[in-house]
């Protein structure tokens, strides 16, 4: 059973009535997306976390971009209920927003963003689990792969990029989605437990304009499951 709070260095996330609790792919994401970087720096930046969950991904951002506009959405009440208590408690709650909003609707949305993340549902519908909650959170009916890079294409600003952390094996279908709504991979990080197993996650990262794209691998635990010196150097500033 998950335990109901989980502590950072600067802040405490609780997830016990969240639909999505607090798990290392959130961390990974938060620790790894960035802000771009433009010629004309934008004064405050502006992020959207799509399908925030506790707040974990918007409130890291918030730490590492302390002039970052923030908005967190989910569709979930429970979730923005428990979002929006966790934010309140942290020395970053004027930097964000959280809202009741569905990211399938694209015509509630008159903003765009300089950074769009997200820590997608992902498992398919034959994987359904009969708890109504979690299953929008995790499952792709309640936001395909195709409606999520579809709007976040419209929604990003012209030098904006989008990153998203899904299985491993999604990643080639995934690419492919980008493609065809003019979003084009800048990074990758191939992930895995350790060098002794396959990769099973990864993180993508689009903009709208081609260029090459930097590729890399982040093994998480040693043969002694510690953190490899990687791992704790993405999440150095966040892990207690």
């Amino acid at each position: 059973m998950a335990t109901p709070d989980f502590r950072f260095k600067q802040f405490t996330i609780r997830h016990d009535r969240s639909a999505m609790k607090v798990g290392t792919d959130g961390v990974l994401l938060g620790a790894w997306a960035q802000v771009p970087i433009y010629e004309q720096p934008t004064p405050h930046p502006s992020v959207l976390d799509v399908g925030t969950g506790t707040g974990l991904i918007a409130l890291m951002l918030a730490q590492r971009y302390p002039d970052a506009k923030i908005v967190g959405i989910d569709i979930d009440e429970a979730s923005i209920e428990q979002a929006k208590e966790n934010v309140e408690s942290t020395p970053f709650k004027t930097q964000i927003a959280i809202l009741e909003q569905d990211f399938s609707n694209i015509d509630s949305f008159s903003n765009q963003y300089d950074l769009i993340v997200s820590n997608p549902p992902f498992y398919t519908e034959d994987t359904l689990g009969g708890k109504e909650a979690r299953d929008k959170a995790r499952h792709t009916t309640s936001l395909p792969f195709e409606i999520l890079v579809k709007n976040a294409a419209k929604l990003l600003t012209k030098s904006g990029l989008f990153s998203v952390i899904i299985p491993f094996q999604s990643a080639a279908d995934f690419i492919s989605i980008c493609v065809a709504n003019r979003l084009y991979l800048t990074r990758r990080l191939n992930i895995r437990s350790k060098e002794t197993k396959p990769f099973n996650r990864v993180m993508l990262e689009f903009s709208t304009t081609i260029q090459s794209a930097e590729i890399n691998t982040l093994t998480l635990y040693d043969t002694h499951h510690e953190r490899t010196p990687e791992y704790t150097q993405l999440t150095q500033d966040f892990y207690l």
